[in-house]
């Protein structure tokens, strides 16, 4: 079976590196997936999982934002940030979620900078709580 070389890496260190199979990942227009020989391209990645399918298992991954550029037999995945579903604090997340949530709803006398940090906060905790439930599944 075809595979390609997937790197994921933030700016504090390598996340991943492993021959895979496919690649799953939600860019800028929505779930985009790459499978070898894939065409080169480079775009925004959105805060969201990311799925890794090799060695017969699937491997989620919570990437809070960044870029994938695909060339034809590498993947690279560079992230703000990237955390495997064994690295992710549950009960951090939850609390995280909670917080992000309850400045939202007190958004009346908020200005739209702390708005949009609360909503990106928001997205990075709901996506390590789907990452880490996820963990039975690999």
């Amino acid at each position: 079976m075809n595979t390609f070389l997937l790197e994921i890496v933030t700016p504090e260190h390598l996340v991943y590196s492993k021959q895979v199979i496919s690649l799953t990942v939600k860019g800028a227009d929505g779930d985009l997936g790459i499978l070898p020989g894939h065409i080169p391209l480079v775009t925004p990645l959105q805060v969201a999982p990311m799925f890794i399918k090799a060695d017969g298992a699937t491997v989620t991954i919570a990437v809070h934002g960044g870029f994938v550029e695909v060339h034809k037999d590498k993947v690279t995945v560079l992230a703000e940030s990237a955390e495997l579903p064994t690295e992710i604090d549950v009960e951090r997340a939850e609390a995280a979620k909670e917080r992000a949530q309850r400045r939202l709803q007190a958004r009346s006398k908020q200005d739209e900078i702390d708005h949009r940090r609360a909503e990106l906060a928001l997205q990075r905790a709901v996506t390590r709580i789907k990452v880490s439930t996820r963990k039975g599944q690999q």
